[in-house]
């Protein structure tokens, strides 16, 4: 399907994933003058009145300088709202996503019809992140816009599933807004999810190294010296499966290759489950694609690495398949 207005100006097809903690509106406003949408989750911003400020700055920002660069205007920016029952500030949340009329959101942890009939009267596009077909299915029926499909080796919060699979068995029903996450860091990973049949790659784990990311400047460094053999899949530290890096674990005096298994029931975001470490503040949520972050630098450079390698592995592709398209 043709994209909606405000994905038409992307340099790249690029959606920043919002990450807990780390995502503010310093990286949101440098994902989207540098052509990707970007994105950070509500709950970051504490208190509510944060929120206010930091979408009134994350506005305004990207109006000046569209207003400045009118032939190459800033990408979209989006707002992740976690609609699980335990989330209690989401009523207040979406309030000041229709005052700031936030173009797109993307809702985890649940579908819930009211969010995003609230999101589509105020022009709003809605992209909920799944795990498997299923979960896709329930979320486009109560009114969803697009996917995210959260494959097997993304950062955080991550399903099992081998992308294949997932991109294969949703394309078979739904012909919508795509966007596919997992151990996406290299512009020919980005040409693959296209490849696949997304719209859109969803890229996390590398923003993670970059100046303008809230993270701790050792988890910063973890990122670039760390690939895929260091990330640990486990629910032990927030109820639900998610990578993690294995030197964070280690630091927090927890043995990474016997961790013990997690109530479901106990889910619990901001804390550690389980134990008496906190996730995202003390585990280091990391999906595997990491290997491709090799140094710590501004959003604007790893946007035109990404480029460069995505144009770089259009023309390889075109030149290695034209023996098989005759």
């Amino acid at each position: 399907m043709p994209l909606p207005a405000p994905f038409a100006r992307l340099r790249l097809p690029v959606i920043a994933s919002p990450l807990f903690i780390i995502s503010g509106p310093e990286l949101v406003i440098a994902q989207c003058k540098a052509g990707i949408v970007g994105s950070f989750p509500s709950l970051n911003a504490r208190p509510i009145s944060q929120l206010d400020e930091w979408l009134h700055q994350i506005t305004e920002e990207l109006a000046s300088y569209n207003r400045a660069n009118p032939d190459a205007p800033a990408a979209p920016f989006a707002v992740n709202q976690i609609v699980h029952k335990t989330n209690n500030r989401l009523d207040e949340d979406m309030a000041m996503c229709e005052k700031w009329q936030v173009p797109l959101l993307i809702t985890s942890l649940g579908a819930r019809e009211e969010v995003y009939a609230a999101a589509h009267r105020w022009g709003g596009i809605v992209m909920h992140d799944v795990i498997n077909s299923v979960h896709a299915r329930k979320a486009i029926e109560k009114g969803a816009d697009g996917l995210i499909p959260v494959a097997a080796g993304a950062g955080g919060h991550a399903g099992a599933q081998s992308p294949f699979a997932m991109m294969q068995e949703i394309r078979q029903w739904f012909e919508g807004l795509v966007a596919l996450s997992g151990a996406i860091a290299h512009g020919r990973s980005i040409l693959a999810a296209q490849a696949l049949g997304a719209d859109f790659a969803y890229i996390g784990s590398a923003w993670i190294a970059t100046e303008e990311a809230r993270a701790a400047e050792d988890y910063k460094q973890s990122i670039v010296d760390s690939s895929a053999a260091d990330i640990v899949y486990s629910n032990l530290f927030t109820g639900v499966h998610g990578n993690y890096l294995r030197s964070s674990i280690v630091k927090a005096g927890l043995d990474p290759d016997n961790l013990p298994q997690s109530d479901p029931s106990k889910m619990d975001f901001g804390s550690g489950g389980n134990t008496d470490v906190k996730a995202w503040k003390d585990i280091w949520g990391s999906g595997q694609g990491i290997g491709a972050v090799t140094a710590i630098e501004p959003v604007a450079s790893r946007v035109a690495r990404l480029e460069q390698e995505y144009r770089d592995a259009s023309a390889a592709l075109n030149a290695n398949s034209a023996p098989f398209l005759r």
